[in-house]
């Protein structure tokens, strides 16, 4: 069943994978992405850098009624993962409407700061 919730095509522009940590926890950004249809979403992201090729296209599965908080430093294509330290973009693709947020969790410094921020939705 559709539930009209959603996009099928998100765009977070500033992804960046904190290189330090302090204290117990350790710096980390996430996808979050919720799929509030009955039907698993197949769903594809892409990562741009600034200085080489993109990682195109690793397939993801969001089953129905369900949420899943996708760690960046998890997500890997033929056995490359993101770099740390280094900025990118993200683009994600479902064939059903999902909703994406991201979140970053920077521990560089004892004062940590945590920022979270709506996907950027285009319309089909």
């Amino acid at each position: 069943m559709y539930t009209g919730k959603g996009e099928t095509h998100w765009i977070i522009p500033d992804g960046y994978i904190p290189p330090l940590s302090t204290g117990e926890l350790v710096s980390h950004e996430s996808i979050c992405i919720l799929n509030c249809n009955q039907k698993d979403a197949q769903v594809f992201i892409t990562i741009y850098f600034e200085d080489r090729e993109p990682m195109e296209r690793i397939p993801v599965v969001i089953q129905g009624k369900r949420s899943n908080h996708l760690r960046t430093s998890s997500i890997e294509l033929n056995g490359e993962k993101i770099p740390v330290g280094v900025p990118y973009s993200i683009e994600v693709e479902s064939d059903l409407p999902i909703i994406v947020q991201y979140s970053r969790l920077d521990s560089t410094q004892p004062g940590l700061a945590l920022m979270s921020t709506m996907g950027y939705p285009l319309k089909a």
